[in-house]
């Protein structure tokens, strides 16, 4: 059996779950609402405040999908009470994020000025006094993923100088350049 599978998801008080025709989940918390549809194949029970994954046979693709089930309920239910958020460091001369309302503006070395919106009512953006790290607030950790991800490529880290957006703790591997052993007389 899968082990994370198999673990139940408890579902505090402040939450409520509702589990619909064809795998349909909603999940209501203090911070917004999710849904998602899920594989028919898998059972999803709710019972004594605990939500249940089971599988219906042993065979690969069931065990994968157990697992899977599990933990996207799980980050649903996470997500709705105490979310998720993503940290990015911006490093070089003259690079610095500031907000401009809701959105997110950055200068990373480009001609012009990049802007991110955020892409629904329960993302927000957060950025330091100094305009130098950026944090990525929302409900739905996908979605919080995918756009520090996109955010990111807008300037990835660069070996030579490390110039450029990372996530916080990302280490970036420095080269030495040109100036070795074998360069020029």
């Amino acid at each position: 059996m899968s082990r994370i599978g198999r673990m139940p998801i408890s579902v505090p008080t402040n939450v409520t779950v509702e589990i619909g025709k064809e795998n349909f989940v909603r999940v209501k918390g203090p911070k917004g609402e999710l849904s998602q549809k899920f594989n028919r194949d898998m059972s999803i029970a709710q019972e004594n405040g605990e939500v249940h994954v089971t599988r219906p046979t042993d065979m690969r693709h069931h065990k994968a999908l157990h697992g899977l089930t599990r933990s996207l309920l799980n980050n649903m239910v996470l997500g709705v009470t105490t979310g998720f958020s993503q940290v990015l460091e911006i490093h070089g001369v003259g690079y610095r994020a500031q907000l401009q309302g809701k959105d997110l503006q950055l200068q990373v070395g480009k001609s012009h000025d990049v802007s991110y919106a955020p892409p629904s009512k329960e993302m927000s953006f957060e950025v330091s006094r100094d305009g130098r790290t950026v944090t990525i607030h929302g409900i739905d950790k996908e979605t919080v993923g995918q756009l520090a991800a996109v955010i990111r490529m807008e300037r990835p880290p660069e070996p030579y100088k490390g110039k450029g957006i990372r996530y916080q703790g990302e280490y970036v591997r420095a080269k030495s350049g040109k100036g070795g052993k074998g360069g020029k007389k």
